[in-house]
């Protein structure tokens, strides 16, 4: 007599928690701005000083290459949930990219008024500092952190 095959059926999850890829780790946000090229150091050291006193937080490595300040727990419509940084940027080879919420479009002005500058989902990519309009910059960040509380920390 043939054995019976039984199969297990799958029941459908919903993934609450997801590890990200990028984790906060030990490391400081100044031995990455030491470890920078002197061209972008002073750059990125201005930034994190930005970032510093807009978000109120001294900040920390996500990963490797990112600098994150502040602090917000995600949760998005599907369930997933991730701690993560309220503004934070990368020395990348082509140019310093800025993580912001994005939502570039509904800032059309500002990004007018902000200088060259390219923009991903939530990144905004410039090549030096002195190339932007700082304040206009602050304001960028400013406005990205206070959106980022709102939606994600009600």
């Amino acid at each position: 007599m043939a054995k019976k095959k039984t199969t297990k059926k799958k029941t459908a999850t919903k993934r609450h928690a997801a590890n990200n890829k990028t984790q906060k780790t030990k490391a400081t946000v100044e031995a990455y701005l030491e470890s920078l090229p002197d061209d972008r150091k002073e750059d990125c050291t201005k930034i994190a000083e930005i970032m510093r006193s807009i978000t109120k937080d001294e900040g920390a490595m996500w990963g490797p290459t990112i600098a994150g300040f502040g602090h917000t727990h995600l949760v998005y419509e599907t369930g997933r949930e991730m701690d993560w940084f309220q503004a934070g940027f990368s020395s990348r080879k082509q140019a310093i990219t800025i993580y912001l919420m994005g939502n570039f479009e509904s800032r059309a002005e500002l990004m007018e008024q902000l200088g060259p500058h390219t923009c991903g989902k939530g990144c905004l990519y410039i090549k030096r500092l002195e190339d932007v309009h700082v304040p206009t910059l602050k304001k960028l960040i400013r406005e990205s952190c206070k959106a980022m509380k709102k939606a994600h920390n009600p």
